[in-house]
């Protein structure tokens, strides 16, 4: 293969070139319902409310073009992972609830596929389930409790495997243990919010790109264009909220980064294997996840520089050198077979972390103000059942999805600054460090990492 230098930023390579944006808002409207981001979250949303009441006149406003975020630069799975901590969410609201919750996620992942089947959306998902691995005694000890937690939160169908069953499946190097959890497609991102945004537009929704929002407050949101006036606005940010008046510590804007190989030859996926699609991540502190991807490359991401100094936002993706070093010294580590495949690509972007890792879907109906959000990561199939939660909450109907525990949840702000950056910075520097100790023959959790997710309210 001919080497040449990674591709770095340029949003992501979900992208094959950046879209053109639609035009932008035209001037002052007036709408039944604004939604403010264009991701997963906001298109969501105003999908439902176009098959709930066809006549709503829904906008959508979007800084950049739909998926300029995290939407188009995640890793691609579908899962029914839970946006928060069950244990700590069944405290709060009770066994029975975080059980519905963690149902509505699992059942989110099919919902996601037939509106995708049914509306033309070829996002290239293939449903092979996830392959969590261990690779070293403290990991498997994770592994394990991790499955135990499965299992007592009703996930069905999640199975152990030996070494030798998950090296079956794809051959990974230095894996002692793993399990699979069969909730979970691999998707290409970028190819579902576009197929979104295309199917709300064609609904009738109308979709203003390059049309960055200022204020949001009841009955207004306010651009550089004009405003939108509406009795209902909903705020779709994520990982951009910190940049909205008022906002700046709600939710922290956490950087994750990916690189993707260029296509390996057919040879070489024979004997590394992953014919089920399935998505593949680890137990490490500063775990790692990925993908094969539908022009059969290897997609991997992992965190880097996890926050920047006062909630500022990357720049459309680029990363740093060291950065698209260690994924790649990653995944050659995990999969030698890939020593002389080249990196093609490598991008970052930003997911929300509330205080409490906890996400949350509200409607205020006093001023006509909701959002959600907070998906730490976990957001590709989360942000389906926030927005049909959402409609439901919009709409006064009181159903099944209205009382689960994330609906309503409020979690305190982050920390003001320095505090804010020395504290991130000083976790994900324990985790390295505690990372580096298993590594080298520690047999269980190290003390360091513990320390560290109780100070951060991490769920662990």
């Amino acid at each position: 293969m001919l080497t040449r230098a990674p591709v770095n930023g340029q949003v992501s390579h979900w992208f094959d070139g950046l879209p053109v944006p639609r035009p932008s808002l035209p001037g002052s409207r007036d709408a039944d319902v604004c939604i403010v981001g264009a991701g997963y979250t906001g298109l969501w949303t105003a999908y439902y409310l176009k098959q709930a009441d066809p006549s709503l006149r829904v906008t959508v406003l979007e800084a950049r073009f739909a998926g300029y975020g995290a939407s188009g630069r995640n890793g691609g799975w579908l899962s029914g992972l839970v946006p928060g901590d069950r244990e700590r969410m069944a405290r709060q609201h009770g066994r029975d609830g975080v059980l519905a919750w963690q149902r509505a996620l699992n059942d989110a992942v099919d919902e996601v596929i037939d509106v995708a089947a049914r509306e033309g959306i070829d996002a290239g998902i293939v449903k092979g389930g996830t392959l969590e691995v261990a690779r070293n005694r403290a990991q498997a000890q994770r592994l394990a409790a991790g499955l135990d937690a499965e299992h007592r939160w009703g996930v069905d169908g999640v199975e152990a495997l030996t070494a030798d069953a998950v090296r079956r499946r794809i051959a990974l190097d230095g894996v002692l243990a793993g399990y699979h959890n069969p909730h979970c497609a691999r998707i290409q991102p970028a190819a579902l919010v576009r197929g979104l945004a295309d199917t709300v537009v064609r609904l009738g929704v109308d979709l203003y790109e390059r049309t960055p929002v200022t204020g949001i407050a009841a009955g207004c949101a306010t651009t550089p264009h004009g405003s939108v006036r509406a009795p209902v606005i909903l705020r779709a940010t994520e990982g951009f909220t910190a940049a909205l008046p008022g906002l700046r510590r709600r939710w922290l804007p956490m950087n994750s980064s990916m690189v993707v190989t260029e296509p390996i030859p057919g040879p070489l996926w024979e004997r590394i294997g992953w014919d089920g699609r399935e998505t593949l991540g680890d137990t490490a502190h500063g775990f790692f996840y990925a993908q094969r991807t539908v022009d059969d490359r290897i997609a991997l991401g992992g965190r880097s520089v996890p926050y920047r100094f006062g909630s500022r936002i990357d720049d459309d993706g680029r990363v740093p050198e060291r950065t698209l070093r260690r994924l790649t010294a990653t995944l050659r580590t995990i999969l030698p077979q890939t020593a002389d495949v080249p990196i093609a690509h490598g991008w970052c972007g930003v997911l929300a972390v509330p205080r409490d890792w906890d996400a949350t879907v509200d409607f205020d109906r006093a001023s006509g103000l909701g959002w959600a959000g907070g998906y730490v990561g976990h957001g590709v199939t989360a942000t389906n059942l926030a927005a049909r939660t959402l409609v439901d909450l919009i709409l006064g109907r009181d159903t099944a999805l209205t009382v689960l525990p994330w609906v309503g949840h409020r979690s305190r702000g982050w920390e003001p600054e320095p505090l804010r950056w020395l504290g991130v910075r000083g976790m994900y520097l324990a985790y390295k460090a505690a990372d580096w100790h298993e590594a080298h023959g520690a047999e269980t959790t190290s003390p360091i990492a513990v320390l560290a997710d109780r100070i951060a309210g991490r769920p662990h």
